[in-house]
């Protein structure tokens, strides 16, 4: 797969710490950020004082923050998420320099919007760029953000959450794969996501999807209550895809609200997805369906 990834992880290492260290020594990663040196004395008094391997709570005073890795789970940048309100700041870096020009930029400020979005619930995501940083601007821009003022050195964009929605499902920069559900299976899968707040992920899945009929879905598509043959990794499984309620992982009945279980929702025989899973990201193959409702004609399921 040669399209570009990136997934944010929550939990940061002290050799995430140590990463970020280097990158804020880098002139051309720092031109443009107005508190790296305040940043990087914290990061550096933070990891001689506390001598833990995880440091997530400390990056998390005041906002959420996320390394963002590449399909090998290498750091190649970081997010961090501010929310004042209805409105939630975004701070976006690729810090390892090697990797710009590659959208990856995109990717991450894709991911950055699905969390602020979806997972809290922001109304809109701000962005404060320097007027000279071409490259931030125009990342910024081709995902949909509106100048809403500016001076010599800063610029303010804006998102808001019902201009961005459309934009999520589609995004050439990062080539999207189209995926369906049926118009039951969105129904249902709403009315959970607003009961129990399900993951930011399955939101932005279910919103971006194609809506079909249930008599008119191709019937390689995993629907809810399908059954198919993946592969995680090198492990083969069955699974039947199902809501949180009859989820039984001996019987090899996964949540729809499981990280496996969100990748594979929509997609089709054949079709290959890295999706992040708590502490790496895995290849998952779909092989075979074995079962899908609609194309039994069980309609009710």
């Amino acid at each position: 797969m040669n399209k570009p990834f990136i997934s944010l992880c929550p939990e940061i290492t002290r050799d995430h710490a140590f990463t970020l260290m280097d990158w804020l020594e880098d002139e051309d990663v720092t031109r443009y950020l107005s508190d790296s040196r305040h940043v990087s004395r914290f990061i550096e008094q933070m990891v001689g004082r506390v001598q833990l391997p995880i440091l997530t709570h400390l990056f998390n005073q005041g906002g959420r923050f996320f390394m963002a890795c590449d399909q090998h789970d290498v750091p190649v940048g970081f997010v961090r998420l501010i929310k004042t309100g209805p409105d939630c700041e975004m701070v976006l870096v690729i810090g390892d320099r090697a990797n710009w020009g590659r959208h990856l930029g995109t990717s991450a400020l894709r991911e950055g919007m699905k969390l602020a979005f979806f997972d809290m619930r922001a109304e809109r995501v701000i962005a404060k760029i320097h007027a000279e940083n071409t490259r931030s601007l125009k990342t910024f821009q081709r995902c949909g953000f509106q100048l809403q003022s500016e001076t010599p050195a800063l610029k303010t964009f804006a998102a808001t959450r019902e201009f961005c929605l459309p934009l999520l499902r589609e995004d050439p920069a990062t080539d999207p794969a189209t995926i369906y559900i049926t118009e039951i299976d969105r129904i249902r899968l709403r009315s959970l996501i607003a009961r129990e707040q399900g993951p930011a992920d399955l939101a932005h899945e279910v919103e971006r999807a194609i809506v079909v009929a249930p008599q008119q879905v191709a019937r390689d598509v995993v629907t809810m209550n399908s059954r198919a043959r993946l592969r995680l990794d090198d492990e083969d499984m069955e699974v039947t895809l199902v809501y949180p309620h009859d989820a039984d992982g001996s019987a090899g009945k996964l949540s729809v609200c499981s990280p496996i279980g969100t990748a594979i929702l929509g997609y089709r025989e054949g079709d290959v997805i890295d999706w992040r899973v708590p502490e790496r990201t895995c290849r998952v193959h779909i092989g075979k369906l074995l079962y899908q409702p609609e194309a039994a004609g069980h309609f009710h399921l």
